[in-house]
């Protein structure tokens, strides 16, 4: 009975988009005529749009949130994921608990504009620069999902975007893509960690929410529980967690398995060079350009911020910035990359598994 009572709050979670009453292909897209009877093109098929009831906002972006520091982060479990950001000494950390409820988050650190956008159903976090066109705008929850995943808009134009194309995909700005702002998912243990100064979100949103509470029962563990319709690739178990590399309409993805035998990959794929390094806690990749490609490079965590060293001598932390050696203060070039569910990546991209 709690089961059963739980997937009827998160049915109603999920159910929380306005969407088309009537569909038609046209030759420059999907037209749509939503409830206001705006006719929109959409770069994407509006059939595999999914609506429901409260409209957009249901779901409550955060905006420029308090935070608190590590020895106040309250429910958070060490196995609790975060996603975490650096923007110099400026550290934070953004707790799934919290995103599972809110989906985006959108802030300000220092000179960065940031969308943290968290998608439960996918298992995606990705950083957005909220500066499009000259502008900043923030960014809310439509409550529309393509392929089960988050559909966010700007609330400058009110664009749709698909957050695992980092593309819009409806509105004024359609076809233009989002510039990635990188971030580090890891759980809260290892986070802290690397990281002892961070700050994090405080529970105090604003918003009266059950954090820490899961709201989609067994979503995330049962590799058969989809509650939109959704292509599943069955190469690998639908919800594992894995590392996916983008380059256009492409992906390459990497497992925590991949990295037991040795916590560094040096691969190619469409013809760039990338070096993968992580544990069972974390993956971070870096596109090996210029010079850096020429150096050799070694596992090295050892309970810091750093996670790479070379023959040169130098120590790079997991966002790729050396912080000892000949090259302090120079940066690897941080891939197009994030984390999700394994069945999310086919379902966007034409994608290979890496040992495959």
């Amino acid at each position: 009975m709690k089961k059963e009572v739980l997937l009827l709050v998160l049915i109603g979670l999920l159910f929380s988009c306005s969407s088309s009453s009537t569909t038609e292909e046209t030759g420059g897209g999907t037209e749509s005529t939503d409830d206001s009877g705006t006719s929109d093109v959409w770069s994407i098929p509006v059939a595999d749009v999914f609506d429901g009831g409260p409209g957009r906002d249901g779901i409550p972006a955060l905006e420029n949130p308090g935070f608190t520091v590590a020895d106040n982060a309250a429910l958070l479990l060490d196995s609790d994921l975060v996603l975490g950001f650096k923007n110099g000494d400026d550290i934070r950390a953004y707790q799934h608990i919290v995103l599972d409820w809110h989906e985006i988050v959108n802030d300000n650190i220092g000179d960065v504009s940031m969308a943290v956008t968290y998608c439960p159903l996918t298992g995606t976090g990705i950083g957005w620069n909220r500066i499009i066109n000259g502008q900043e705008t923030t960014f809310g929850v439509s409550g529309l999902l393509y392929n089960t995943n988050l559909i966010p808009f700007d609330r400058a134009t009110r664009s749709n975007w698909s957050q695992i194309l980092n593309e819009s995909v409806n509105g004024q700005l359609i076809g233009q893509k989002v510039e990635l702002v990188t971030l580090v998912e890891t759980d809260w243990k290892t986070w802290k960690t690397m990281y002892p100064d961070t700050k994090i979100l405080s529970l105090n949103t604003g918003f009266s929410r059950t954090y820490g509470v899961y709201p989609y029962v067994d979503y995330r563990t049962n590799n058969e529980f989809f509650i939109f319709p959704v292509p599943v690739d069955d190469r690998l178990p639908s919800k594992e967690r894995i590392h996916a590399i983008i380059d256009g309409d492409d992906a390459k993805a990497y497992r925590f398995a991949d990295l037991i035998a040795e916590n560094l990959i040096r691969d190619t794929f469409n013809g760039k060079e990338y070096l993968i390094v992580g544990n069972a806690n974390f993956m971070a990749s870096f596109e090996l350009d210029g010079d850096k490609g020429g150096l050799q490079y070694t596992y090295d965590f050892n309970g810091s911020e750093v996670v790479l060293s070379d023959n040169e001598g130098n120590s790079w932390n997991i966002f790729g910035e050396a912080v000892s050696g000949p090259r302090t203060g120079q940066s690897l070039k941080t891939s197009s990359s994030f984390m999700a569910y394994w069945f999310s990546i086919p379902a966007f991209y034409t994608t290979e598994l890496y040992g495959s």
